[in-house]
């Protein structure tokens, strides 16, 4: 393991990504809890979800029509006499004893299909004409029908542990009677921004200040991750005032400090960290914005040093601390995925590093098409407000045309 007396780490995004990765299988989530229902939305399950019985539980109509025999209908158009009507929710008793040969019932989507019945005809291909149907159109056994336990066999595993909780697991655990449910503790993360110039949201600056900002960008998006932001009092480039907040940091899960991680005189955060004995696992990447983004641990505690330009603070925190807050919260490890655009104008860049760009991505299907936002650097957060994706340019590629498909990572 690295110490910053070592030479500097600096490496490319797909190796500092895998680091992080393998790093983060070693981290364990935080205790279980149980929460109502709803309160769920966003957590991540902390137990299995099996079927407390089939799904469906019965066969089940899947359009409006006539539940019918498919071998009725070898000879079109077919009459056939209406024997019941069908609604949703029927009881056993009353649904027709069995459909015979020449026979339909009528039916609703999401009823009991009646014994004898292997086929919904749809109603566009029928005519009712008092208790007879007339019906246009030939089917085979089982069609618009969903046999029951096709979707799952009871006791089947429908929900494993890991799994966040969005509206389709809402409607699973629904279904299978859970009103209150099982999932991991949100993770703290501990946010402390550095530097002298840096101010209070509340404050006026002075002439070379600037307020706040990424302490509140990281906290928001420790929110949309899942987890909970604790925001520590900014560090001032000050030594022992830095560790001191570095130390009440490390009592949360993860720490993230913004800034103080370039090679400037007051850039101390490195420093002060190496004092306390920490391990580096890199303290740079091949990146374009947040080449100086470390990674470490310390105490038992991982942390990462994030640059202190606002846009790069925000890019290295997907890039790299995303992965690590969602193995805290007992999620499932989620691989970055690439969309493609075409690129509507040219983009001339330097070599040597890959960047995430901010841009602006429109369009749909094979017309989404994706070009720069304009932008004055990595402390530009307006342009980055208007932009909803990053371009991800290859460390190789100093030109693109446009009309090329290249990457993108929605913001």
């Amino acid at each position: 393991m690295a110490t910053v007396s070592d030479k500097a780490l600096i490496l490319s995004f797909e190796d500092a990504r895998r680091v992080v990765e393998e790093h983060s299988t070693r981290v364990r989530p935080g205790t279980i809890e149980t929460v109502e229902l709803l309160t769920g939305v966003g957590r991540v399950l902390a137990e299995p979800i099996h079927a407390d019985r089939n799904f469906p539980p019965f066969a089940r109509a899947a359009r409006d029509g006539y539940a019918v025999r498919a071998a009725d209908l070898s000879s079109l158009p077919a009459r056939l006499k209406v024997v019941a009507e069908i609604k949703a929710g029927a009881a056993p008793e009353e649904l027709p004893a069995k459909i015979e040969s020449g026979q339909a019932a009528a039916i609703m989507t999401g009823a009991p299909a009646p014994d004898g019945a292997d086929a919904v005809v749809m109603v566009e291909y029928t005519t009712m004409n008092e208790q007879t149907v007339e019906v246009t159109r030939g089917l085979i056994a089982g069609e618009n029908i969903v046999a029951a336990g096709s979707e799952a066999q009871k006791d089947a595993l429908l929900l494993s542990p890991g799994v966040s909780i969005d509206q389709a697991a809402i409607a699973v655990l629904a279904s299978v009677g859970k009103p209150q449910v099982s999932v991991y503790a949100r993770p703290k993360i501990a946010v402390l921004a550095t530097g002298d110039e840096i101010v209070a949201v509340d404050a006026v600056p002075g002439t070379n200040q600037i307020r706040n900002s990424n302490s509140y960008s990281l906290a928001a998006q420790i929110v949309a991750a899942g987890a909970e932001p604790v925001i520590l009092p900014v560090a001032p480039d000050e030594r022992q005032r830095l560790r001191e907040l570095i130390e009440e940091g490390l009592r949360a899960d993860l720490l993230l400090l913004a800034g103080g991680v370039s090679m400037g005189k007051y850039d101390l955060v490195e420093q002060v960290l190496g004092e306390m004995n920490a391990d580096f696992f890199f303290t740079g990447a091949q990146i374009q914005p947040g080449r100086p983004i470390v990674f470490g641990r310390v105490r038992g505690k991982y942390f990462f040093g994030l640059p202190g330009n606002p846009v790069s603070t925000m890019v290295t925190f997907e890039l790299f601390a995303r992965p690590m807050i969602e193995a805290l919260m007992g999620s499932i490890p989620q691989k970055l995925v690439f969309l493609r655009a075409k690129l509507k104008t040219e983009i001339r860049t330097k070599m040597g590093l890959k960047r995430f760009l901010p841009a602006i991505v429109s369009g749909e299907f094979e017309q989404v098409e994706v070009e720069l936002a304009k932008w004055h650097g990595s402390g530009d957060v307006a342009a980055t407000a208007r932009a909803n994706c990053y371009v991800v340019i290859p460390p190789d590629r100093e030109r693109i045309p446009a009309g090329e498909w290249v990457p993108v990572l929605k913001r």
